[in-house]
């Protein structure tokens, strides 16, 4: 009886895919979203609105949130990669925020905590790393 398959981790390149998948993803989810501020507020936001933008990163958040918690993104699953966690165990809300937080500021910071994955030897990137998460391949 042999040692249990380790899961594969997701290379840098399937992830970046995937993440390309969910900004079209997102870019409708985004319009929609823009559509209903327009019915509920009955005019455009003015340009630069901090209430607009905090707005948008909700919704950017509830679905990404919403994704990782149930595993993968709509951009996961045809590079078929998930997100787990590194214990087994459900990913709960605040750990989730953690790591939308820190894929923020990764991302922000000139993509160094992209970049990470390529020093880690399990590729995780900076936000993994924050929130005790994984990518890995699926079948």
């Amino acid at each position: 009886m042999g040692a249990p398959d380790l899961p594969v981790p997701a290379s840098i390149w399937r992830r970046l895919a995937a993440a390309g998948y969910d900004l079209l993803a997102l870019a409708a989810i985004w319009m929609v979203a823009g559509a209903a501020w327009v019915a509920l507020a009955g005019h455009a936001a003015p340009p630069q609105d901090p209430a607009f933008r905090a707005y948008l990163l909700a919704v950017t958040f509830a679905y990404y949130g919403w994704s990782w918690r149930h595993g993968r993104t709509l951009g996961m699953r045809p590079w078929r990669i998930a997100v787990r966690s590194h214990d087994g165990g459900p990913i709960g809300w605040p750990r989730l925020a953690l790591r939308f937080a820190v894929a923020l500021v990764g991302t922000a910071l000139f993509g160094l905590g992209l970049a990470w994955a390529l020093l880690d030897p399990r590729r995780r990137m900076w936000h993994d790393l924050a929130a005790g998460t994984e990518v890995v391949r699926t079948p």
